[in-house]
C-alpha cells in the first residue's frame, strides 16, 4: 500500500501535521505515523481554550507499541477537539487526513507553519528515504 501525502498540508519531522483554512489550523498525525504505532489504544489531548506553542506537547498517543508525545506544528488556542477519537482512538487510522484530525486551533499567525516545516514532497522523501 501506498502512503498518501496531501499537498496542502505542511508536515513536522515528528509525523505531525497542520491544515491551514484562513486562522484555523487542523492538526493531527500522519498516516506513515498512524502505520508505525500499530494499534493506537489511547489518546490524550488538550482542552478547549489551551494555548499551545509551535514545538510543545499538545498531548499523548498510545499504541500496542508505544507512548509518543504529539508535537505542534503552530502556536494557537484550542477551539476544537475530536472528542470522538478520544473515546475511540483506534479510528484515527481509518482517516488520519479527514475524520481521524485530533485538535482545531485559532493560530496566533498562519505564516508561522511554513517555518521549519515540510512540503508534501519533502516529507514523503524524508519518511521513505527517497
Amino acid at each position: 500500500m501506498s502512503l498518501e501525502y496531501p499537498q496542502d498540508l505542511r508536515y513536522l519531522d515528528s509525523h505531525e501535521y497542520a491544515r491551514l483554512d484562513g486562522e484555523i489550523a487542523t492538526i493531527g498525525i500522519t498516516e506513515f505515523a498512524v502505520e508505525q504505532l500499530g494499534d493506537i489504544v489511547f489518546l490524550d489531548l488538550l482542552e478547549i481554550g489551551d494555548a499551545v506553542t509551535k514545538g510543545d506537547t499538545f498531548g499523548t498517543i498510545e499504541s500496542v507499541k508505544a507512548v509518543e508525545t504529539l508535537n505542534s506544528p503552530i502556536s494557537g488556542t484550542v477551539i476544537e477537539r475530536n472528542e470522538g477519537l478520544i473515546e475511540s482512538p483506534e479510528q484515527v487510522a481509518d482517516d488520519p487526513y479527514g475524520e481521524g484530525w485530533f485538535l482545531k486551533l485559532r493560530v496566533n499567525d498562519p505564516g508561522e507553519v511554513f517555518e521549519d516545516s515540510l512540503t508534501a514532497d519533502e516529507y514523503s522523501a524524508l519518511v521513505e528515504g527517497v
